[in-house]
């Protein structure tokens, strides 16, 4: 785990050189893509560490875009082992400690059953599954995040 923490300190320091050196910007806004799920790849992880490595050093995360299996990411059921960490529950305590945007996919949510209480309703489920701090909306929500984000980092395939 210090390994990962340490390659997405180097890579955030990478990323806001390079933008801060060709923006003149002094901090900047990022918009966050997640395309993987938390247990299956490592880039779920790397984007809890960037974006939670940006946020303490007073950059701004327009919105986390959680797209493909990345949107696993949001689902409150996932039990991992005690041993291990539980990434949904930490992206929840950020978006608390921050109020950021964490947005699901719907279309992705829907082929993954990843519902909210309104989907579930909609779609004549008995129950929703989504963590706290995270929301469901469509891809107009990440073109969005492309549009008033300074960069768009994004992690996964």
């Amino acid at each position: 785990m210090i390994v990962v923490i340490g390659l997405a300190c180097v890579v955030l320091g990478l990323v806001i050189y390079y933008s801060l050196w060709h923006s003149g910007k002094s901090k900047l806004k990022f918009g966050i893509l997640v395309n993987e799920g938390p247990y299956q790849h490592q880039s779920a992880d790397s984007a809890y560490q960037f974006t939670k490595a940006a946020l303490e050093n007073g950059h701004e995360i327009f919105r986390v875009f959680f797209y493909h299996d990345g949107v696993n990411n949001g689902t409150r059921y996932a039990i991992p082992p005690q041993d291990d960490r539980n990434i949904t529950e930490l992206w929840s305590a950020l978006q608390e400690k921050y109020k950021l945007d964490l947005v699901i996919c719907i279309a992705a949510a829907q082929r993954r059953g990843i519902l909210d209480e309104n989907e579930a309703k909609r779609q004549g489920k008995d129950g929703d599954n989504i963590a706290p701090g995270f929301r469901i909306s469509g891809l107009g929500q990440l073109i969005e995040a492309g549009i008033e984000s300074d960069r768009v980092v994004s992690f996964g395939d």
